[in-house]
């Protein structure tokens, strides 16, 4: 596969991408505001009318929304959610990343490798696309695990164990062992306390929040979709972006951009992370100016070889080619 493109500068001028690499602020409160009130709005539609439709709906919202501010969450990992440095990693911080147990700085530190190295053997996210193709029984088998939340458990276990300095932060599936010699019980709690607080603190004011309107256990709700439907769309946002595509190092060919119907937005692909070839070409573009960068790469001819995929359920079908497939786990 060719493509007579190397760097987004062969397709776009430089004011055009001055332009786009340019942050809105209110775009960015509105993507905040946006997430945050599904979020609430999930807790009242159970609150209005508990019952297992209301209940399964709201843990499908979550979960969409929990990717939502980990999306933000990279926004600000790139310090294009606000063009203030200050309100860029306050808000990225308490926002988006410590209400799902994340870490911003280390998250950038991680992900800014990944750009750096993208689909080569130094890729720390290699790991995310590597099994694939895979068998559509182990496709599912990986489904059943994030829907019965083992695989949220086993994040869980991975997070405690970062937190406490066990392993290297990662945003993967590596798992890398930091030497313990001469540690003490001290320092990994130390660790653990500064690590864990954000989560704690955003957390509990959450809960704290909902026990004050008598609603508490509505905070349950919030946990089982992080164990749960969050664990699944994540993975299908994570494969779909770089899983069976060219293994060379020309971004025009080893990133996907996947197109997102009403129902992929709210879940596997909030805040325009399906156009992610176009994140890779210009990773410090906002994502509310994604879908325009598109537009104006496809009308000038520059995806005419890049993969592109007409929706989600192609991308599942282009990564459980059974003939050729990888069926482990």
């Amino acid at each position: 596969m060719e493509t007579p493109y190397q760097h987004v500068k062969d397709v776009l001028s430089r004011d055009e991408i001055r332009e786009f690499v340019t942050p809105n602020n209110l775009q960015a409160m509105r993507s905040l505001l946006v997430t945050w009130g599904l979020i609430v709005g999930s807790f009242a539609l159970v609150a209005w009318w508990t019952h297992p439709l209301t209940i399964l709906v709201a843990l499908v919202i979550l979960g969409g929304r929990q990717l939502g501010l980990a999306i933000l969450m990279h926004d600000a990992a790139h310090r294009v959610l606000f063009r203030q440095r200050w309100l860029n990693d306050s808000l990225g911080k308490w926002l988006c990343a410590a209400p799902i147990w994340q870490r911003l700085g280390d998250y950038r530190t991680h992900h800014l490798a990944h750009h750096t190295h993208t689909g080569t053997d130094e890729d720390p996210d290699l790991g995310l696309s590597e099994p694939f193709p895979t068998s559509t029984s182990s496709m599912f088998r990986k489904f059943a695990r994030d829907l019965f939340g083992i695989s949220g458990l086993k994040r869980i276990y991975g997070l405690l164990a970062m937190d406490l300095g066990y392993i290297a932060y990662t945003a993967s599936v590596k798992v890398t062992a930091l030497d313990q010699t001469g540690r003490t019980w001290r320092d990994k709690l130390t660790s653990f306390a500064s690590h864990f607080a954000p989560v704690l603190v955003t957390n509990l004011a959450m809960w704290g929040l909902l026990f004050s309107l008598g609603l508490g256990w509505l905070y349950l709700l919030w946990l089982g979709a992080y164990l749960s439907t969050f664990s699944l769309f994540i993975r299908i946002r994570s494969f779909a972006e770089h899983a069976c595509t060219h293994e060379g190092s020309n971004l025009f060919l080893n990133t996907r951009t996947t197109y997102a119907g009403p129902l992929a937005r709210l879940t596997v692909a909030p805040h325009q992370v399906n156009y992610h070839l176009e994140h890779h070409l210009l990773m410090t573009v906002p994502h509310y100016k994604l879908p325009r960068m598109h537009k104006l790469l496809k009308q000038r001819g520059a995806l005419e070889q890049s993969p592109v995929a007409s929706g989600y359920w192609q991308v599942i079908r282009e990564v459980t080619q059974v003939g050729s497939a990888n069926t482990t786990g």
